[in-house]
């Protein structure tokens, strides 16, 4: 099954990452235009972005497993109008030294399935993590 891993060094405390990770305002400041979720298991998580049209599309999920400061899952729905439909993303917080890592595994099919697709979702999730740690080690997080 085809993947997206990738991995991050961020200057901050692996909480901050979490807050980031787990609230409406943390996934605005890197990744979505708006953000609805309930952080627990089972929980709903709705983010709205920009498609590749400039219009907003709803990428809709249920976070699968959650670890508190350490790991979440998010299931994303099929029948989501976002391209990461049926796909699944795991995000995981270790201490590195003075600085905290964050892996991403993106997998499942769909858009996982098409070369082209997962080399641009690739460069979407290197550029949205690099947002992430400007964020954060900017002093904004």
């Amino acid at each position: 099954m085809p993947s997206i891993r990738q991995q991050i060094n961020i200057a901050a405390p692996t909480r901050v990452i979490w807050n980031l990770l787990t609230t409406a305002e943390g996934w605005t400041h890197w990744w979505a235009e708006e953000a609805r979720l309930e952080p627990r298991s089972g929980g709903r998580i709705v983010l709205t972005i920009e498609g590749d049209d400039g219009e907003p599309i709803e990428e809709r999920g249920v976070f699968h497993e959650i670890r508190p400061t350490r790991k979440l899952e998010i299931a994303w729905d099929s029948t989501s109008p976002a391209k990461t439909r049926g796909t699944r993303v795991q995000l995981t917080i270790s201490r590195d030294g003075d600085e905290a890592r964050l892996a991403l595994i993106h997998s499942g099919g769909g858009i996982l399935d098409d070369e082209e697709a997962r080399a641009a979702l690739e460069r979407e999730w290197r550029s949205a993590l690099r947002a992430l740690r400007s964020h954060l080690e900017s002093g904004s997080g």
